[in-house]
């Protein structure tokens, strides 16, 4: 595909996997928190997460999964579940009273926070429905194959270095300071956030 049609592809992918989500959300929320290591794990699960829903709409899957409306919505249910497990985690970290400077961070490996991000797309039905529609936009009929990897693998290669940076950028002294200033602060705000997550998700239509 010539770099003058799959460049507008990219730029598009870029703006809508940076706007908030929870995606955005659990990486900026773990580089603040547990510094550049633990966001990048996160930053590369869902990038993890988001491949295998490509692949699942590359291959024609996400048809099939269209056609047993109960997947999706067992899927739909998942997700919106564990985000608010998250809204709970981080509304009791915002009412946790004392000095965030002096707080532990909880000790957490790399793999587990990665598949703590990876489990974030992977239970978000809406992922696989973006992924076909980008294909099904972009791709013109009867194109070869590896037409279909060129622009799956180079939105995924959007992803790594958006979600890289965006973990880079929030672990980043300054921005780290301030989230121990105001720490309950933010998480009453990703609270908040991951809470609205899951109701859009409950209320989504996923036709």
């Amino acid at each position: 595909m010539p770099l003058s049609e799959l460049l507008p592809v990219l730029i598009g992918w870029v703006i809508a996997i940076s706007s908030p989500g929870p995606a955005t959300l659990a990486i900026t929320g773990a580089a603040m928190e547990g510094g550049r290591a633990r966001g990048l794990a996160m930053a590369w699960g869902v990038v993890s997460g988001s491949a295998v829903w490509g692949l699942v709409a590359g291959m024609g899957l996400g048809a099939a999964m269209m056609s047993h409306a109960w997947i999706l919505e067992i899927l739909r249910w998942a997700g919106a579940a564990y985000l608010l497990f998250l809204a709970w985690k981080s509304a009791r970290s915002a009412l946790r009273p004392g000095d965030a400077a002096a707080r532990a961070v909880p000790a957490e490996t790399s793999r587990r926070t990665w598949a703590r991000g990876a489990l974030i797309h992977l239970t978000n039905p809406k992922a696989v429905l973006f992924w076909g529609a980008i294909f099904a936009l972009v791709i013109p009929q009867g194109a070869p194959v590896w037409v279909l990897w060129e622009v799956g693998l180079a939105c995924l290669a959007t992803s790594v270095l958006t979600f890289t940076g965006m973990a880079l950028a929030f672990s980043a002294r300054p921005v780290a300071s301030a989230y121990l200033r105001a720490r309950r602060l933010f998480d009453a705000a990703f609270a908040a956030l991951f809470g609205l997550a899951a109701i859009r998700l409950l209320t989504a239509r996923l036709s």
